[in-house]
């Protein structure tokens, strides 16, 4: 459904725009009709630019993004709009995707302005009730307030339900959770698998490895732009290849042990680099030396890709 063919973003930064930043580097992976994929990667690592250039906020630098085949990068104004109406995104801090001078409605009134004009008030409004239960909230309890008026939780939720009233096919959900507390967590992540079963295709972005593990079908491990580790979710957390993915498992705080000091994985120790080819990694890295270089994505095992030339040693 959707496939991201060697995705590059180089952002001009400094003065004048005189240096450069690559914020996501060669990426390739894609997404499957129903089936939901984890990005995670500490904050920086290109996880949030991914989710952008799918809902083409912005463009990529080089490389494709294809939905059902085709580059949403040559869609014109018509094809455009037909791919906001499949493809939308929910962000991680739902306050601001309300104008807090208008009433919640307004997100689905502007959702029938711009894409469904000939579908009738009393339609449209058993539709949104619909979807409002499906998501597990009461019409009558928050249509017609103010944003400030609902919780996190609420309003989360409503923004999923108005992605449903437009029948979505993909989701992008940018630490749409981690604003939460916990008791409603845990209800937004089962109505996400859900809504995977229903077809929905998800690209779930988060930092926590915990989130990942628990909804995701694949997942790619995102360091500094680059995939490190991309696979099927059983492997990949239950047989961690690269020395990243396995310092972040170190890094997980234990629900079943309490607070004691423990050695850090990753080394925080800066390297000498060589030249350009070292991996990126490597100044942090536990088996880092000299000999590493950059290496592509290997497949260690079927579904399980790393990308570490001290794979085997």
């Amino acid at each position: 459904m959707m496939v991201l063919e060697n995705v590059t973003k180089i952002y001009r930064i400094g003065t004048f725009g005189g240096k450069r930043l690559k914020a996501v580097d060669d990426v390739s992976f894609e997404i499957d009709e129903g089936e939901i994929v984890s990005l995670i990667g500490e904050s920086g690592s290109g996880k949030t630019t991914i989710g952008k250039m799918i809902l083409r906020l912005i463009r990529p630098t080089s490389g494709r993004i294809l939905f059902n085949g085709k580059d949403i990068g040559q869609f014109k104004k018509n094809e455009l709009k037909d791919y906001y109406r499949k493809v939308q995104g929910v962000f991680q801090d739902p306050f601001s995707s309300y104008n807090p001078l208008y009433k919640v409605d307004r997100i689905f009134d502007i959702a029938r302005e711009e894409f469904f004009p000939d579908i009738g008030r009393n339609e449209w409004k058993n539709r949104i009730e619909e979807k409002l239960r499906s998501v597990g909230l009461n019409p009558l309890e928050v249509l017609g307030k103010f944003p400030h008026q609902l919780s996190g939780g609420q309003l989360q939720r409503l923004l999923i339900a108005r992605a449903l009233v437009m029948n979505v096919r993909f989701l992008v959900a940018d630490e749409i959770i981690s604003m939460l507390d916990a008791s409603t967590r845990i209800d937004v992540l089962n109505l996400l698998a859900e809504l995977k079963d229903s077809g929905l295709s998800i690209l779930f972005i988060t930092h926590d490895l915990s989130l990942g593990y628990y909804i995701s079908d694949k997942t790619v491990i995102l360091y500094r732009g680059s995939i490190m580790e991309y696979g099927d979710t059983e492997k990949i957390f239950n047989s961690p290849a690269h020395p990243y993915t396995i310092s972040l498992m170190e890094s997980i705080p234990r629900i079943d042990e309490r607070w004691r000091m423990r050695s850090a994985v990753i080394q925080g120790k800066e390297k000498s680099i060589r030249n350009g080819r070292m991996c990126k990694f490597y100044h942090r890295c536990f088996k880092g030396d000299e000999s590493c270089v950059e290496p592509p994505l290997i497949e260690v095992e079927k579904d399980h890709f790393v990308r570490c030339s001290k794979i085997g040693t």
